[in-house]
């Protein structure tokens, strides 16, 4: 069987992720693809509770090394438990997230060392790398407005990443703009600021240039 393909989304918070893979997995399921849908953190039991600690625990939130390293122990439990085996069954495998956002939010948006996050995160990672990444980017004004918009819509309290102040999303954003100017053959920059829609269909339309669908 073929090995299958790894498709990750990036962005910060309320760029619409979760929105775009749905409409990909339908896509690709009609299509008559096998796809499998993971999250980080998250993905595995062991994995969903990790990101409980990272975002909802209140009575002793991490330092930014503990999250740094609570992160790439989710990572590399999805990668071994899920990812891996997902593809290797030929499976389309889509991510809510990877190894971009530990760069872009631990890296530029906390300050730790890149070369220290890459060597750490290549080990969880076990060599595993997207077959390609759509990085959708929108104007930390404007995801917050999405994200208030959301939390009185379902009376769901923002999380301890969504709620971080003091210039936190603008150098998080940066720090995309930054990984996808350095990676332009794997990293798609779209314009999340567009109707789902018109964003599902340049998704879609990369994709099919790519040769991938």
């Amino acid at each position: 069987m073929d090995w299958g393909r790894f498709i990750t989304f990036e962005g910060g918070e309320g760029a619409g992720k979760s929105t775009q893979i749905r409409l990909l997995e339908n896509s690709l399921s009609a299509k008559g693809k096998k796809v499998v849908v993971v999250r980080e953190p998250g993905g595995t039991p062991l994995a969903e509770k990790v990101r409980y600690l990272l975002k909802e625990f209140p009575d002793d939130p991490p330092s930014a090394k503990a999250e740094l390293l609570l992160f790439l122990a989710a990572r590399a439990q999805l990668v071994e438990k899920t990812i891996a085996p997902a593809l290797a069954a030929g499976a389309w495998v889509l991510s809510d997230r990877f190894s971009d956002s530990t760069f872009a939010y631990q890296g530029f948006g906390r300050g730790l060392p890149l070369e220290t996050i890459k060597e750490i995160d290549s080990f969880a990672c076990a060599g595993l790398e997207p077959d390609m990444t759509f990085f959708l980017d929108l104007p930390a004004s404007v995801a917050e407005g999405r994200m208030r918009r959301r939390e009185a819509s379902t009376g769901v309290a923002a999380d301890r990443f969504e709620r971080a102040e003091g210039g936190f999303h603008d150098r998080v954003r940066e720090g995309f703009r930054a990984l996808a100017a350095a990676a332009p053959e794997r990293i798609v920059t779209i314009d999340a600021s567009a109707a789902p829609e018109v964003v599902a269909e340049r998704i879609s339309e990369t994709l099919s240039l790519r040769g991938m669908i």
